[in-house]
């Protein structure tokens, strides 16, 4: 028996209401797309639509009567793996087990295993805050293991 193919899930967060063509030149190939929050404007959701299913959840600032329909939390399963999305990761309490949480927020890029999930964090794709990288990710399902990949955007 071999194992399917790739599944790829970008994950973007903290646009801010920008979204960098750059950005997008980095999640085109991706079988669904994942924003972590604080998107900024509805256009970027419907921008990120054009290239695959997206998930996304309500950031802090996304109090617009926009983002009121769109949930806190996210559930989903993939590829046989099961993944949360939630802006904030610090409001993660560990109450079902799941293979990876996906969260933005800090505008710190961050892929590290606790407790046998892997926390993402893409960092921010919307305007440089502090001297952060501007930076976004990709996660790769393939023979049942998630690679986590987080990507800079060379931009000044």
């Amino acid at each position: 028996m071999t194992a399917g193919p790739p599944f790829v899930i970008g994950v973007i967060s903290d646009t801010h209401g920008l979204l960098r063509p750059e950005a997008l030149a980095v999640l085109q190939g991706s079988h669904l797309i994942v924003h972590a929050g604080d998107i900024g404007d509805p256009a970027i959701l419907k921008a990120l639509e054009k290239l695959a299913l997206v998930k996304a959840v309500r950031g802090n600032i996304d109090v617009e009567r926009w983002a009121r329909k769109i949930p806190e939390t996210v559930q989903f399963e993939a590829a046989g793996k099961r993944f949360v999305v939630l802006h904030d990761a610090k409001q993660y309490g560990s109450r079902e087990a799941v293979d990876c949480v996906i969260s933005g927020h800090s505008h710190v890029p961050l892929s590290e295993v606790r407790n046998g999930a892997l926390f993402f964090n893409p960092g921010s794709a919307g305007p440089r805050r502090f001297r952060l990288p501007i930076s976004l990710g990709r996660i790769v399902v393939r023979a049942g293991t998630l690679e986590p990949e987080l990507i800079t955007l060379p931009l000044d």
